[in-house]
């Protein structure tokens, strides 16, 4: 069974805006579906409009939360899981914290004075999901929060962690002080491609991370970007997959495994040089809602079982059961209880 704050995620908490959306508002912004962007000028006045012109539900998002609070509900004992992040000192920041206290995650946020709590905007439009997000106050994040005795003790008490390749873009020093006290102390640390842009535009800083990572978790697209990116010229996920677990470690002591999912299409998991596939339960159309937090469940469906030392094919197993949820229902949401077992 897993204990008292076995797992901890450190990321960008940001409220979901989600709505589904119609193609002429796609259109107009500038947005493509199945991606996930961070918020320029022109897409500021969106999240009003959204407000304004569709049916919106407000969720405590953000990739790494998403999945913490998955693997929360999972486990279905409240204080399994802890987060640390920044949110404003406004409505939404006091939303983001009941939210999270609801959903039994211990979180430790920085709470900003001067910026807004983040936000992102779903869009959807059949069953599709584009993120657009405004990281405000979620960009704050300071390592001195980090290192303040009771956070700290946040790190020292998990065994497990987990930090998604968006913190890439705000705090790396934060980042590398968890994944270096993860390979001193011999636990588990986690990450994840995250997204097109990440590997694009941030690579130097996800090396470094990747150094660490015991798993990586990622999707198809985010697999062949960072395979162009890194000029391996091969577009097979299989391929990509042995590539990244084989990627040099900083610490020896567990080797490292790379976690493809693929939409319908089976998860990739390679290790010592090989590769298994384990198909998924396809859902019929009608059923899905939305993809939004397909990825973070995922992973949080498959954390909730690592930690507590399953097999990697039950860990799988969990990870698409959650992804089955999630798709099912409006936004990153489940049921009071898991039918997991």
């Amino acid at each position: 069974m897993a204990c008292e704050g076995t797992l901890l995620g450190m990321g960008n908490p940001l409220l979901d805006i989600s709505a589904v959306v119609d193609d002429g508002f796609l259109t107009k912004y500038d947005i493509k579906l199945n991606n996930a962007i961070l918020a320029e000028d022109k897409h500021l006045p969106m999240y009003d409009e959204m407000a304004g012109k569709y049916t919106v539900d407000f969720i405590a998002g953000g990739a790494t939360q998403n999945s913490i609070r998955v693997a929360q509900w999972m486990l279905q004992k409240p204080g399994s899981t802890s987060y640390i992040g920044c949110i404003g000192k406004d409505k939404f920041g006091e939303e983001m914290k009941k939210n999270a206290k609801e959903a039994g995650v211990n979180v430790h946020y920085y709470e900003d004075e001067a910026a807004p709590t983040g936000t992102c905007a779903v869009c959807v439009v059949g069953g599709e999901r584009s993120l657009v997000a405004n990281l405000s106050a979620a960009n704050c994040y300071k390592a001195d929060h980090l290192k303040k005795p009771e956070n700290w003790a946040l790190v020292e008490k998990a065994k497990y962690y987990y930090i998604a390749g968006f913190f890439l873009t705000v705090s790396p020093e934060s980042i590398l002080l968890v994944a270096e006290h993860a390979a001193a102390k011999n636990k588990i640390f986690s990450t994840n491609l995250s997204a097109p842009f990440i590997c694009e535009f941030f690579k130097d800083v996800q090396e470094k991370v990747l150094a660490y990572a015991d798993f990586v978790f990622g999707n198809e697209t985010e697999a062949r970007t960072f395979s162009k990116v890194h000029g391996w010229e091969t577009e097979n996920v299989e391929e990509i997959a042995i590539r990244i677990s084989q990627w040099p470690k900083a610490s020896g002591a567990h080797k490292r495994i790379t976690v493809i999912t693929q939409g319908a299409d089976p998860v990739v998991v390679a290790e010592d040089g090989k590769v298994k596939l384990f198909p998924v339960t396809l859902l019929p159309k009608e059923k899905l809602v939305d993809t939004n937090g397909a990825g973070d469940a995922f992973v949080g469906g498959f954390l909730s079982q690592l930690v507590q030392e399953k097999p990697i094919a039950d860990c799988v197993k969990a990870g698409t059961y959650a992804a089955n949820v999630i798709i099912q229902r409006s936004g990153c949401t489940y049921p009071e209880k898991p039918e997991f077992n």
